[in-house]
């Protein structure tokens, strides 16, 4: 467990990773997302329930519209269920399919089949952002706080203390971003991609879990200094075309591989892609496993995903603390399917037992 003492130190080990001899080796990785062509894609998500009662089940559509790199298309579905309504979220604008079952249908399922089109991202730091201001209203639902995400009290003295000295809202963000990689780690245990308490998180110095936690910290630091933020909750649906095994669906068969991303609002350059959790998992996960932060592809990862993603990743949208539509239940965070059987909440972190299975294709033709 790390201390809260040792939690508050930048360290002169993060300056180290990225220290010049290092930066020529990290491009021998060549982990460089940048805009170029459209892929498509389609996701299939099938849900197939046990029901001893009343089952209802939600299915996360894709509802994130950022034309620069994301664009969703058309959902479909089969279903046995007497209704089968889209619905959205009021807050965020989070859509997803509502089904409701019959009592005592044998074999309830639904599928859902959901289209987009993806490409890299990468936003020119360097340059002067010329990009359109921040609605009043966005800045406001993108600075509050969460249930799961304060930003007053730790919170709060953590991003001071991490961005100590930087004026620009982009110093601040990269010094809270390098703060993030070089004071987290990723726990292989966490179950998911984890819960994203950032309050305990801070309270027991214990900054371990993975992308809904370590990248939900960064967004409740970011925020607690004026500076808007997001998650995107989402999943991988390709393998990464720059070989970071870690980075990418390892197959079609997408079930366990969600994936939390996270955003920053820049004056001038407006959403500006992060990824700190993902630098985390290339540390632990990228063969041989358990690499050194100076290791050239952590350092390569660290680079670009302050500012780039690559487009093998769909989100599904930036929600938190979602009411599930005709239920007294709610999550914290919708990227799972969810469903509900005799008014208990299914186990969405256990797919076996919950019987769902999601699977990606690319379409070429």
């Amino acid at each position: 467990m790390i201390s809260r003492r040792d939690m508050l130190k930048t360290g002169a080990a993060a300056a180290a990773a990225l220290s010049a001899p290092r930066l020529a080796l990290a491009q021998e990785a060549a982990f460089a997302p940048e805009p170029g062509a459209w892929r498509d894609f389609a996701v299939t998500t099938r849900l197939d329930l046990a029901a001893t009662g009343k089952a209802q089940a939600w299915v996360p559509l894709p509802s994130v519209r950022e034309e620069e790199w994301i664009k969703t298309g058309k959902n479909d579905w089969r279903s046995n269920a007497v209704s089968a309504e889209v619905m959205r979220d009021p807050k965020y604008g989070a859509e997803l399919l509502h089904v409701v079952f019959k009592d005592g249908e044998i074999a309830p399922y639904v599928e859902v089949r959901s289209s987009f089109a993806l490409r890299d991202r990468a936003a020119d730091l360097a340059a002067k952002g010329t990009a359109p201001a921040l609605g009043a209203a966005d800045r406001k639902l993108y600075l509050e706080a969460t249930e799961l995400m304060p930003t007053d009290g730790i919170v709060r003295e953590t991003a001071e203390k991490a961005a100590a000295g930087k004026t620009s809202d982009i110093a601040k963000a990269r010094a809270i971003y390098e703060w993030v990689v070089a004071n987290t780690f990723r726990d292989a245990k966490t179950r998911g991609c984890g819960t994203g308490d950032v309050a305990s998180m801070l309270r027991t110095g214990n900054l371990s879990g993975k992308c809904a936690d370590l990248n939900a910290l960064y967004v409740a630091l970011v925020r607690s200094l004026g500076i808007p933020a997001r998650d995107i909750y989402g999943i991988r649906v390709a393998p990464s075309k720059f070989g970071y095994k870690s980075l990418g669906a390892g197959s079609e068969v997408i079930t366990k591989a969600q994936h939390c991303r996270a955003e920053i609002w820049l004056d001038g350059y407006g959403w500006v892609a992060t990824d700190p959790a993902d630098v985390r998992k290339v540390v632990l996960e990228e063969p041989p496993g358990n690499n050194a932060v100076d290791n050239p592809k952590v350092v390569a990862a660290r680079q670009a995903l302050f500012g780039a993603w690559e487009g093998n990743w769909l989100g599904y949208n930036v929600a938190h603390d979602v009411a599930l539509p005709g239920s007294k239940h709610k999550v914290g965070f919708l990227m799972y399917p969810q469903a509900e059987v005799a008014g208990a909440l299914l186990d969405c972190l256990d797919p076996d037992t919950f019987k769902y299975s999601i699977k990606s294709t690319e379409i070429t033709a």
